[in-house]
């Protein structure tokens, strides 16, 4: 089998020597190019299977070679040298469609595990796009673009931020970009950022060492450790505190962590995706989020489609659903009549795919046979998802009030529907996490467990 070629593109010629020896070392056949333009003839004369290029060159910069191959070669991954600490240049570079940065000095321990992640990618394309169109499900065209989207981060290191309303399915789309890329074989670790009380966040993300505050009874690793060679997803991270944006901010940029009571980093190799119901941009607008992380975290955006921006996909993403779900019941023969198809397509879905599955998983319950209708999805009994649908009057001021003759006759009927709403509403904003939903309410986890039940309200 012919050895992986790799274009060493930089004006220095002891870099380019270093390169050739590190990478020649591991097997690989090396090229080099002094400049910009010997790197253009070379790419398209050899076809390298990864490009290493210096930022500055002598006639341009890097970043219009990391242009030129992607609008010419988009299959070959091309990694920028960076000077020490210049993080808008290699955001920059990520943002053209760099696969990943180093920099100067170059660490040679680094370059190799750098080199050997981007060239795990070579023949995996086809593969990509075939494992991305069977995991999301649809047709719709907001869902073709994301599929797109996906296969092509899912070969880059970069930073990126998933937006998208509570239940549209951004871990999904997170676990996609980990599962279809060169970091597959290591962990993906999921941390809800809403749901880790501020007082431990520090030391449930970097980290502690045994005796550093009561109950540190051993060390023990943070989730940067566990997800070391993987991808940490930041679920919900507009609700981190801004002390602890400052210290992400710092080990994102160092790649490195200090655990809790430790006096020295511990370098760590994540790649990190994060995401967020919240419009983060108005977030570092009103001083909830720093501005210097937002552009760290955001080098890349991915828009996650509503469930109702893509009604086309509703029949086959209910069928596809109910599938995996009735698999899981031992129920092979569940289906979905006509009716219930009509029924779904008529709601509107504020909770996206995550209600559309709970709404299936309770139905499937109480149907009767194994053909699921309209009347199991008992759309008719489920109360409206926001108060402001109910009837309101205005006082005085004008300011809204309950309209206080809805609850004669039926005064518990009223305050169970009242209730009914929050929690639903507190559900959605914490993703269905029930310990960040207590939390919201300023109630206890067994009292919301209780509420929950009374109101069938858990599925």
């Amino acid at each position: 089998m012919a050895a992986q070629r790799v274009l060493i593109v930089d004006d220095e010629p002891d870099i380019r020597e270093l390169l050739d020896i590190t990478l020649s070392r591991m097997g690989l056949e090396t090229f080099s190019a002094a400049n910009l333009t010997e790197a253009r003839n070379m790419v398209s004369d050899i076809v390298p299977d990864l490009c290493l290029t210096d930022m500055r060159l002598p006639d341009g910069n890097g970043i219009s070679l990391v242009e030129y191959i992607q609008q010419e070669h988009a299959h070959i991954p091309v990694a920028m040298i960076t000077a020490h600490g210049s993080v808008e240049t290699a955001i920059s570079a990520l943002k053209a469609g760099a696969f990943d940065f180093i920099s100067k000095p170059i660490e040679l321990e680094t370059l190799r595990k750098l080199v050997s992640t981007a060239l795990q990618l070579e023949g995996d394309i086809s593969r990509l796009d075939k494992a991305v169109v069977q995991d999301l499900i649809g047709e719709a065209p907001a869902i073709q673009k994301l599929r797109s989207q996906i296969t092509k981060l899912a070969r880059s290191q970069a930073p990126v931020h998933i937006c998208g309303e509570s239940g549209s399915g951004k871990e999904v789309v997170a676990r996609l970009i980990h599962n279809n890329g060169p970091r597959a074989p290591g962990n993906f670790i999921a941390v809800n950022c809403g749901a880790i009380p501020p007082d431990l966040m520090e030391s449930e993300l970097f980290g502690h060492l045994k005796g550093s505050f009561t109950g540190a009874t051993s060390d023990k690793p943070g989730l940067f450790q566990a997800a070391a060679g993987g991808t940490l997803f930041l679920d919900e991270v507009a609700d981190l505190p801004l002390v602890m944006q400052v210290k992400l901010l710092r080990a994102i940029q160092e790649k490195a962590v200090r655990p809790v009571g430790g006096s020295e980093e511990v370098p760590t190799d994540v790649r990190l995706l994060s995401a967020t119901h919240k419009d983060l941009a108005a977030e570092v607008e009103a001083g909830r989020f720093r501005d210097d992380l937002y552009y760290r975290i955001n080098v890349i955006d991915l828009q996650v489609p509503s469930l109702r921006e893509r009604a086309e996909d509703l029949p086959m993403l209910a069928r596809a659903l109910l599938k995996r779900i009735a698999r899981e019941h031992g129920n092979e023969q569940a289906a979905l009549d006509d009716s219930a198809i009509e029924a779904l397509s008529g709601y509107s879905f504020p909770g996206n795919v995550r209600e559309l599955e709970n709404i299936l998983e309770r139905s499937l319950a109480l149907a009767d046979s194994g053909a699921i209708t309209a009347d199991d999805l008992q759309f008719s009994t489920m109360k409206p998802r926001n108060p402001a649908a109910r009837t309101r009057k205005s006082d005085r001021d004008g300011a809204s009030t309950w309209s206080v003759e809805e609850a004669y006759g039926d005064l518990q009927g009223y305050l169970d529907d009242m209730e009914r709403q929050i929690l639903s509403k507190a559900l959605e904003e914490s993703r269905w996490n029930k310990t960040a939903t207590a939390k919201l309410l300023g109630i206890s986890f067994r009292s919301l467990r209780y509420r929950l039940k009374k109101l069938q309200l858990d599925d």
